[in-house]
C-alpha cells in the first residue's frame, strides 16, 4: 500500500506553484501529476492537502539535541519531536555533549538512541574536532568518519590555536570532509553575556565585540585557502565576518555559511531589558548587522538558515543576564517566523526561503534529501500558510521553553511531516 498525497501547493524549479498528487511507494515520490489528473487511489492511504504547501521537508544543520549528559534541557527524543513538528526531517546535533561526541562510541550511541527514539527524523551527528573539545590534539578524523560523522566541528567553543585549526582542516581535506567552526576569540568574549553596544552600555554589562567573531572567521578564511578543505562558518552575526566570507567566496576559497532566524529578525536595540530568554550566542547585534546578513543571504554570501536550537531548562535560565546559559530553542518556530517576517511582507519569495531551509543545506553538505524529485526520498512538510497563531512556549514539544519570540503572532505553520515516506508527526495527533 502506498501513499496519495492529494491537491497540494507545490514549487516548481522556477518558483512558480502548482497543485500536484504525489505518490508515495517504498518511502521514495514514487508519481507526480498535475492537479487536474484523477488518480486512482484504490487500495492506498490518502493525504488531503488542499490549500496546503507541500514543501520538501526541511534540513538543520545545527541543533543541540543534549543527550548524552544534559537530558534535563533536552533528549535526543523531544529534541526530534519538537524537530518534527517544526517541519525538520534531517537534523545535525553538535557535539558539546557530555561525554563531548569524540569517540566512535558516543557516535554509535547517538546514532542508536535515533534509530529507537528519533520519531523517524533523520539525525545526523557532528564530531569534534579536538579531543574533549580542549582544542590541544585532534581526534580520530577516520574513525569518526566510517562511523557516520557528517563534519568535524568544537561548536560551543572556538578552536582558539591557529596551528590546531590548520591541523584539522588538513586532515578533514584529506578525508573528504567539511570542517565547520564557532568562531569566536575567548581572550575577549570572558565575563560578557550581551554584544557590545547600547544595551550593554546602558545595563552596565561588559559586551561580546563583533571583532570577536570576525577574527576567527578570517583566520580561517585564510587556513582553508592554504589546505583545500571546505569550511562552513557558523551562525554569522556580524557585518565584518560578511564581508570577509564574502571576500572567501571572491577569490575561490571553499567557504560557505549559515545564520539563524534570531539573528536575521532580531537586534540588540530588541532586548526588552535584563530578561535571560534573549541571551544566546553570537548575541543580538547591532542593526547594521542585522540588515547586513539579510543581505548576505540574500546575495549567497551567506548559504542557509538554521535554528542553533540551544534548550535550557527554566531554573537555569531563571539565573538572570549574567549567570544563565546562552542559546535558544528554535525548531518550532524558524518557518513562521521567516514566512511571517520575510516572504508574507513581499520582502523574499516562499522558494527563495524554501530554498535555504532544504535544497541548500544538501548541496553544501553533499546530503541526498531536500528535493520533491520522482525517486528522491519522500521527506516532506505540509504546510498551512493561512494558519494564524501566537507563539506559546508552554505548548513547545521541546522540553525547554527559552525563546524571545513568546506572543508574537504568525503565519506559516506546518500541520505534517513525513520521513522517507513514514508520517513523524502531524497536527491533527496532538
Amino acid at each position: 500500500m502506498g501513499i496519495w498525497i492529494l491537491n497540494g501547493t507545490t514549487l516548481d524549479a522556477s518558483g512558480q506553484e502548482a497543485v500536484k498528487h504525489l505518490f508515495i511507494e517504498n518511502g521514495k515520490i514514487a508519481q507526480r501529476l498535475d492537479g487536474q489528473e484523477t488518480p486512482d487511489t484504490a487500495g492506498h492511504e490518502v493525504i488531503e492537502a488542499a490549500g496546503k504547501l507541500v514543501s520538501p521537508g526541511f534540513i538543520d544543520m545545527h541543533v543541540h539535541l543534549r543527550e548524552p549528559g544534559f537530558e534535563h534541557k533536552e533528549t535526543i527524543a523531544s529534541g526530534t519531536r519538537s524537530a518534527a513538528r517544526g517541519g525538520y526531517t534531517t537534523i545535525a546535533c553538535m557535539p558539546n555533549t557530555k561525554p563531548v561526541i569524540d569517540t566512535v562510541d558516543t557516535v554509535k550511541f547517538i546514532q542508536g538512541k535515533a534509530e529507537t527514539e528519533g520519531n523517524g527524523v533523520r539525525v545526523l551527528p557532528y564530531g569534534c574536532i579536538s579531543k574533549n573539545q580542549l582544542g590541544r590534539e585532534l581526534t580520530d578524523f577516520e574513525g569518526l568518519k566510517e562511523a557516520g560523522v557528517v563534519a568535524f566541528t568544537d561548536d560551543g567553543v572556538g578552536v582558539q590555536s591557529a596551528q590546531m585549526m590548520k591541523d584539522a582542516m588538513a586532515r578533514a581535506a584529506a578525508l573528504g570532509m567539511p570542517i565547520v567552526a564557532h568562531c569566536e576569540d575567548d581572550t575577549m568574549v570572558k565575563g560578557a553575556p550581551v554584544s557590545e553596544g547600547t544595551f550593554a552600555d546602558k545595563h552596565g554589562l561588559k559586551g561580546i565585540p563583533n571583532e570577536s567573531e570576525a577574527i576567527h572567521v578570517g583566520r580561517d578564511i585564510l587556513l582553508a585557502e592554504a589546505t583545500g578543505v571546505h569550511y562552513h562558518v557558523c551562525h554569522v552575526s556580524t557585518e565584518q565576518s560578511v564581508r570577509l566570507i564574502r571576500l572567501g567566496k571572491q577569490i575561490g576559497v571553499k567557504v560557505t555559511a549559515e545564520v539563524c532566524p534570531h539573528h536575521l529578525l532580531l537586534s540588540e536595540e530588541d532586548i526588552p531589558g535584563m530578561d535571560s530568554n534573549w541571551k544566546m550566542n553570537p548575541p543580538l547585534r547591532s542593526k547594521r548587522d542585522v540588515e547586513a546578513v539579510i543581505e548576505a543571504l540574500e546575495d549567497g554570501t551567506i548559504d542557509m538558515i538554521v535554528t542553533d536550537h540551544a534548550p535550557h531548562s527554566d531554573e537555569e535560565k531563571a539565573k538572570g543576564m549574567q549567570l544563565a546559559p546562552f542559546g535558544i530553542v528554535g525548531f518550532e518556530t524558524a518557518f513562521p517566523l521567516l514566512y511571517t517576517k520575510f516572504v508574507a511582507t513581499g520582502k523574499w519569495s516562499l522558494s527563495f526561503l524554501i530554498e535555504r531551509m532544504t535544497s541548500v543545506p544538501a548541496d553544501v553538505f553533499g546530503l541526498p534529501w531536500g528535493q520533491l524529485e520522482i525517486g528522491s526520498e519522500a521527506d516532506l512538510t505540509l504546510i498551512d500558510l493561512e494558519k494564524e497563531k501566537e507563539v506559546d512556549p508552554a505548548e513547545f514539544l521541546s522540553k525547554s521553553r527559552n525563546t524571545p519570540f513568546t506572543g508574537w503572532k504568525l503565519k506559516g505553520w506546518p500541520v505534517l511531516t513525513m520521513v522517507a515516506g513514514s508520517v513523524a508527526w502531524t497536527e491533527s495527533s496532538e
